[in-house]
């Protein structure tokens, strides 16, 4: 029998009638449902202004710290708890580490920066005062202190608990109570991981509300305090973006959205190179952690054209070691996507990639995963393909398939890697393999331009970004946090 998730409103669990089906991404078999009873989401931001951002405020930057800090000792002395779940949603064991246990890291590292950086009180002076006046009676500094509001998080599927714990971390550690809404197909998970938090006692009553199912007319509700943040489909963003109450009252509003991000292989790495395996291990990891379903998942590989023959045939030999069905099978090193809407997404999203890119490997949901009981599962082979004529087309620069689907793209010279590159429209992320650091040198700064608009999307900062460089003796190797 299914089990009715419960959202977390106004202090109080509520539902009791099921409504959606959510399925197990291994089996198929409903396990949970969301509920059916509507949410009163004018007494969710009531409680939130009138007794969580009050209890917050009582506290200090140091004290909200310390807070952080023992409820994510808590979630690790519950996790295996949290991964039991986590099978469910169809990752392995290394995937739900990165979620549950990356969640609790994200809570320790901004207790870790509140604890450090932050002043006792609740007012930061950003930096000395300066002088506004010739004769010194006129001077000014600026301030940061809360912004007095509560946070609305809207969450995707692929990481239930550290999608939530990423955003809920640094509002608390601000003084802003969090409504959190994650994707109603991983829910459950997220569901699990809140009744822990409530029933440690560690957060102050209002701190952490949860929505299951539709957030109804919960924007109509909020104000210039309040701020919004949703990471999920560029299209679901660009409707949440021009809301009518969020224009009206300028909320500021973050979208974490589609990337899809490249990975470029420089002309002077040879097949005989330890660079050149490192690409093909990357792209290839890039394809089958969590299934590929990360929106830092490498999309498009972008290899010189002498070289591509080659970096196919490496890469089909390494993809077709990777075991996929239960993770609970020894050997097994791919899970299911998270849900079957999303294997029904993935393939018409691989279909429309095949109208201009040709099967290298792969090829969907028609083979047999390893297990017993998985045929109703939501599996996905690693799918490669290879686009031909890359600057002529435009869906593989345009479609992403958020599953192990990685397409090859050759170039002729550097420029046009760069050109590939830009097609991306502003990618969270950006690898590079070479053995040059002039050649690096040259491709990082246009790469960097390139990214800017992923990095303003998130962030809203003025500068591109495109990760982590890491040298490798006389190499680079350009690469970026899981995400």
């Amino acid at each position: 029998m299914s089990q009715v998730l419960q959202s977390f409103i106004g202090g109080q669990w509520i539902g009791q009638q099921g409504a959606q089906n959510l399925r197990s991404a291994l089996n198929g078999q409903t396990l949970y449902q969301t509920h059916a009873e509507a949410i009163d989401f004018g007494d969710a931001v009531h409680y939130a202004r009138t007794v969580g951002l009050p209890n917050l405020l009582k506290l200090d930057f140091q004290e909200r710290a310390q807070r952080l800090k023992a409820l994510a000792k808590y979630l690790g002395e519950h996790k295996e708890q949290l991964y039991a779940i986590s099978t469910h949603t169809g990752a392995t064991r290394a995937d739900s580490w990165v979620d549950i246990e990356g969640g609790a890291g994200t809570l320790f590292a901004y207790s870790g920066m509140g604890s450090n950086e932050l002043p006792s009180g609740n007012l930061i002076h950003e930096g000395p005062a300066f002088p506004l006046g010739k004769k010194g009676g006129f001077a000014g500094t600026h301030i940061l202190v809360p912004r007095g509001g509560i946070a609305v998080h809207i969450n995707a599927f692929n990481f239930p608990i550290w999608g939530l714990l990423e955003k809920f971390a640094p509002s608390f550690l601000a003084g802003m109570p969090c409504i959190g809404k994650p994707a109603s197909s991983t829910s459950y998970l997220t569901e699990a991981m809140v009744r822990l938090v409530e029933q440690s006692g560690i957060l102050p009553a209002g701190a952490l509300q949860l929505v299951i199912g539709s957030t109804g007319d919960l924007l109509d509700r909020l104000n210039g305090q309040d701020v919004v943040t949703f990471t999920g489909s560029a299209d679901t963003a660009a409707m949440l973006r021009v809301h009518p109450n969020v224009v009206k009252h300028s909320i500021p509003f973050n979208a974490e959205a589609d990337s899809l991000n490249c990975a470029i292989l420089a002309p002077d790495v040879s097949p005989d190179d330890e660079e050149f395996d490192l690409f093909v291990k990357e792209v290839s990891r890039e394809m089958t952690v969590k299934a590929g379903q990360k929106c830092t998942a490498i999309r498009r590989a972008i290899v010189p054209r002498q070289h591509l023959d080659a970096v196919a045939e490496k890469l089909k030999a390494r993809l077709a070691k990777v075991v996929v069905g239960d993770p609970s099978v020894e050997g097994v090193k791919m899970g299911a996507l998270a849900s079957h809407a999303q294997q029904a997404d993935v393939a018409e999203r691989v279909a429309l990639l095949r109208q201009s890119a040709e099967l290298v490997f792969g090829g969907g949901a028609n083979f047999n995963p390893v297990g017993q009981g998985v045929e109703g599962g939501a599996f996905y082979q690693p799918t490669l393909l290879l686009c031909p004529k890359p600057l002529h087309t435009d869906s593989v620069h345009d479609v992403e398939a958020f599953g192990p689907v990685s397409t090859l793209m050759p170039y002729d010279g550097i420029d046009e890697a760069l050109q590939l590159a830009a097609r991306g429209q502003g990618s969270l992320v950006g690898t590079l393999v070479t053995k040059d650091p002039q050649i690096a040198a040259r491709i990082i700064p246009v790469a960097a331009a390139k990214h800017q608009l992923g990095a303003l999307t998130q962030q809203g900062h003025a500068l591109g970004h495109v990760g982590l460089l890491r040298m490798r003796g006389q190499g680079a190797h350009l690469d970026a946090f899981d995400r």
